[in-house]
């Protein structure tokens, strides 16, 4: 071991014995457990800068009934006690790809288990109290519709017995959009101020979280063109608000947004009208474990014999790509589409999809579309790798004068790097030409993967036989003979993964190893190490990760061969393919 790996880890052994000795030192103090009127108080947001919605999360007093809700996309129901929204479930997708499965469930009623659930209600005006204005136990009773679908609202009422009833009408297209329109009427001597909020209640961490950084899961915000997406973790640690008496960030909202909690498929979301202003609330309640999105409104007053209205939309269902497309530009919802979590490389991500989305719209099946998207990429990128295999055929043919220079050269390693570049100069080769198009397929491999990980459309995509769903890992192993007999391969936390690998990942490393034999073993040994295992840890490595993704590295190795073999050929200069796996040629 040299002189710098020595103190590396020893660098490395002192940092982790300071972070252990601090920690036994000083350790974290004990957190505080919160009492019957902190619970109370931490649950309440603000109204007028005090208290907002005083019962806006209480626990359920009793269950009343329900208002049906049917739609080609959606079925659930409407809870009358409140009048929220909190039972709705995707007709189109299911759990997963086993038959039966049921059918995946979005927003479930308070007091059962992952509550999530939308809200809507009025914050009371300095001259009004809490009882004046509908909360979250309040007994609504419907007064139009009996069933909420496409064409068919329903509409449900409430009266404060002062002069003052309140009326919530729903309306829900063929999608995931419903429109709420919140009505005050006043009947009585006096002028009311009151302001309509709406919000989404998710109680505590969905158990499926997948807590994986490529993919955005927790609260999501648009605010006047501004993209701001926070993990749960994130939000637990916002800082306290005065006004919301608990860890929250409000941010004011002058013309544009929406806000909401994200899955990593799904989502409901807050979407006032557009081109209004409100106040956008995120926010984490501790002594309950509830996280909440809020969108407070404007403040409305409504004078004796006058009526006011206030209009959110909400958004509950499946990020699809056509269906966010289509709301963003037909409602004018400011940055809709960027619902779906495109990451840093946004600029490679959203072409890329929309390329596999149209290709696979006429193929009719992902797996091949993938395959013809590998096709396009490389035909697009054949000018640089053209230059790239003319400049790798180049360099094997100044090999022996190369060899030569080092001779010359001995130990001078100066006098060898000055004559190297000379002659490079003189045959007009660049040696860094061979790296451009390795690096140019970073970042579309990292934005394919990002694709296959986080958009629906790959979601449960067949290719064919065992392969229906190329968003899992392979499901193929020598454990089941690769999918012949009727049981399924080891699952990541069996340590039998480790051995029983699928058919794709071992292509892989196959397609790898004979596209890096193209080139000759470099001499030095630690990179002949590299090059002679390399294939085989990316073998391993990449077994579970998504077989789409496996399935377009298969593609992209064995189009990559094909086109250095028969470049480098043309220029007169064939792989040795052979000599450099080591097979030795018989001499005539």
């Amino acid at each position: 071991m040299d002189d710098q790996n020595r103190n590396l880890l020893l660098a490395f052994a002192l940092s982790l014995l300071v972070l252990v000795g601090w920690m036994y030192m000083f350790p974290p103090p004990e957190p505080v457990a919160p009492t019957a009127e902190d619970a109370a108080e931490m649950s309440l947001p603000p109204a007028e800068g005090a208290r907002a919605m005083a019962d806006a999360d209480a626990p359920v007093a009793e269950e009343l009934p329900r208002v049906t809700i049917d739609t080609p996309r959606l079925k659930g129901s409407i809870n009358m006690l409140g009048g929220r929204i909190d039972d709705l479930s995707l007709k189109d997708y299911f759990e997963s790809t086993d038959p039966g499965s049921d059918i995946v469930h979005l927003l479930t009623p308070e007091g059962r288990n992952e509550a999530f659930y939308a809200l809507q209600g009025w914050r009371p005006g300095r001259d009004m109290s809490w009882e004046e204005v509908p909360g979250a136990n309040t007994p609504w009773q419907v007064v139009e519709g009996t069933t909420l679908a496409p064409g068919s609202p329903v509409t449900i009422a409430w009266e404060n017995g002062a002069g003052l009833r309140f009326t919530r009408r729903f309306m829900v297209d063929d999608n995931y959009m419903f429109t709420i329109t919140q009505g005050v009427e006043n009947s009585g001597t006096n002028t009311a101020r009151m302001a309509p909020y709406s919000l989404l209640s998710r109680h505590g961490e969905p158990s499926d979280l997948e807590n994986f950084f490529i993919s955005h899961e927790g609260f999501i915000e648009v605010a006047d063109g501004t993209l701001t997406e926070e993990d749960y973790g994130n939000v637990r640690d916002f800082r306290v608000d005065e006004r919301e008496g608990t860890h929250a960030r409000v941010v004011e909202v002058q013309e544009n947004g929406w806000l909401g909690i994200a899955d990593k498929y799904w989502m409901a979301t807050i979407i006032p009208v557009p081109g209004e202003s409100f106040t956008a609330v995120s926010r984490y309640i501790p002594a309950r474990d509830v996280y909440q999105t809020r969108a407070d409104l404007p403040t409305v007053t409504v004078g004796p014999g006058e009526r006011a209205e206030a209009q959110t939309m909400l958004f509950a269902g499946a990020k699809e790509w056509t269906t966010l497309r289509t709301y963003e530009s037909e409602l004018g919802i400011d940055r809709f589409i960027d619902a779906i979590d495109w990451g840093w490389f946004f600029f490679l991500t959203k072409p890329i999809f929309a390329t596999l989305y149209f290709i696979e719209g006429l193929l009719g099946n992902m797996g091949w579309s993938i395959i013809a998207l590998t096709l396009l990429i490389k035909a697009v990128l054949l000018p640089l790798a053209w230059k790239s295999y003319v400049s790798m055929a180049r360099m094997k043919e100044l090999q022996p004068e190369m060899l030569a220079l080092k001779e010359r050269a001995g130990d001078d390693r100066q006098k060898l790097q000055q004559e190297m570049m000379k002659l490079y100069k003189e045959k007009k080769v660049n040696p860094a030409a061979g790296c451009l198009p390795i690096l140019l397929q970073i970042p579309i491999f990292f934005s394919l993967y990002k694709v296959i990980f986080v958009t629906i459309d790959l979601r449960h995509a067949e290719w064919f036989g065992v392969f229906n769903d190329l968003s899992a890992p392979d499901p193929t192993s020598l454990y089941n003979l690769f999918g012949l007999l009727p049981w399924a391969a080891p699952g990541p936390e069996s340590i039998l993964s480790l051995v029983f690998i699928g058919i794709l990942p071992i292509f892989l490393g196959i397609s790898m190893f004979f596209q890096m034999r193209l080139n000759p073993a470099p001499t030095e040994p630690i990179q002949q190490a590299v090059m002679t295992w390399m294939p085989w840890i990316f073998m391993f490595m990449l077994g579970w990760f998504a077989s789409g993704l496996v399935l377009y590295w298969i593609a992209n190795n064995t189009i990559t061969f094909i086109q250095q073999y028969s470049i480098m050929t043309m220029h007169g200069s064939r792989p040795d393919l052979l000599g450099n796996i080591g097979v030795k040629k018989k001499k005539s």
